[in-house]
C-alpha cells in the first residue's frame, strides 16, 4: 500500500505545481476574464459555443485544479487511514484539502466579483502553503519507510528561530513579486539592478509601480543573501547529516536560480517561459523551507518530551 501511496502523493505534488504554473499563465497572459464572471461555469455554459485564447487558458488551469482536487483528496484520506500514526501526517493531510478549497475558493471569488490587486497577490500565496502541504505530505510518505531518515537530527533553537523567521519573510517577499504581476509592474524598470543603471539614487522620479518594482527586488536581494548566509551556518554545524547538508546545499540553489531567473524577465521583455520558470523555482524553494521547518517541529518536541516519538 506504502508504494501505491507514493505515486499517488508524487502525482499530487506535480499536480499542484501544475495549478502554480497554470494560476502564474493565467495572470501572466491576462486570461483571468477568460470566462467572463462565471464559475464554475464559462460565460454562462457548460461548453462555450465559441473560444478565445484567454479561455482555453482559463478553462485549462480550472480543469487541471478540479482533477487535482480530487486527487489530493484521495491522497489525504488514504495517508490519514494508511500512516495516521505519524505525527504530522492528520495535520498535513487536512491542510492538504483544506488550502486547495480554499485555493480554488478565492479564485471563484476573483472571478464573480473581483478583488483589488492587493487581495490578489495574496491567492499566489495561499497557493504556495496549499502546495507545501501536499509536498509536505510526500516527504512523510516517503519517510515510512527509512528512506528518508531524520530521526537522529536535531536542530538547534537559534537555528529553528532563524527557519521560521526566513519562511515568513519569503512569504512576504512572494507577495510583493505577486503584486508586480498583479499591478502591471513587470517592465517599469527595464534595467537591472537598478530600475536606471545610470541614476541607481533617482527614488524622487519612481512612480508607483517603479516603487513596487523596486520594493520587490530589495526584498528579493535581502532574501537571497539571507539564504546564502543561513546555508553556509547550517552545513558548518550540520555538515554531518546529508538532509542538510544537501538539503540546504539545494535551497541555495534554488534561490541563486530565483534571482537570475528574476533578472532574465527583464532582459527578456516578460518572456512567458522565463516567468513561469520564475514562478516554479519560488515554489521548490518555499516547499524546501516548509520540509525545515517540519524537522524543527521535531527537534523542538524532541527538546520538551527528551523523545523522537
Amino acid at each position: 500500500m506504502i508504494k501505491y501511496l507514493k505515486i499517488l502523493s508524487v502525482i499530487s505534488t506535480i499536480g499542484m505545481l501544475l495549478i502554480l504554473l497554470g494560476g502564474a499563465l493565467v495572470t501572466k497572459t491576462g486570461s483571468e476574464d477568460g470566462c467572463g464572471d462565471s464559475w464554475p461555469l464559462c460565460e454562462g455554459e457548460v461548453v462555450p459555443s465559441e473560444f478565445t485564447f484567454e479561455m482555453v487558458i482559463e478553462l485549462s488551469h480550472r480543469a487541471v485544479t478540479g482533477v487535482v482536487g480530487i486527487v489530493v483528496v484521495i491522497l489525504a484520506v488514504l495517508a490519514w487511514v494508511k500512516i495516521g500514526h505519524v505525527r504530522e501526517v492528520k495535520f498535513l493531510s487536512f491542510s492538504s484539502v483544506f488550502f486547495i478549497a480554499l485555493q480554488a475558493l478565492i479564485g471563484a471569488a476573483a472571478v464573480m466579483w473581483g478583488q483589488s490587486d492587493f487581495v490578489l497577490a495574496a491567492h499566489f500565496g495561499i497557493s504556495l502553503v496549499s502546495f507545501a502541504a501536499v509536498f509536505l505530505l510526500m516527504l512523510l510518505i516517503f519517510e515510512v519507510d527509512k528512506k528518508l531518515d531524520t530521526e537522529a537530527l536535531h536542530i538547534r533553537k537559534p537555528h529553528r528561530i532563524e527557519i521560521y523567521a526566513i519562511s515568513i519573510y519569503t512569504m512576504i517577499v512572494v507577495y510583493t513579486g505577486a503584486l508586480v504581476r498583479h499591478t502591471e509592474s513587470n517592465l517599469v524598470c527595464r534595467d537591472w539592478p537598478f530600475c536606471t543603471n545610470t541614476s541607481p539614487l533617482a527614488f524622487a522620479d519612481y512612480s508607483f509601480n517603479q516603487w513596487i518594482q523596486m520594493g520587490h527586488r530589495l526584498s528579493a536581494g535581502i532574501l537571497f543573501i539571507w539564504t546564502l548566509l543561513l546555508t553556509i551556518r547550517m552545513i558548518k554545524n550540520y555538515h554531518n547529516n546529508k538532509v542538510m547538508y544537501w538539503g540546504w546545499t539545494i535551497t541555495f540553489s534554488l534561490i541563486l536560480l530565483q534571482v537570475f531567473f528574476g533578472a532574465m524577465i527583464i532582459f527578456t521583455l516578460l518572456n512567458l517561459g522565463v516567468a513561469l520558470m520564475h514562478a516554479l523555482v519560488i515554489s521548490l524553494y518555499f516547499g524546501m523551507l516548509s520540509y525545515f521547518i517540519l524537522l524543527s517541529t521535531r527537534s523542538s518536541k524532541h527538546e520538551k518530551t527528551g523523545s523522537n516519538v
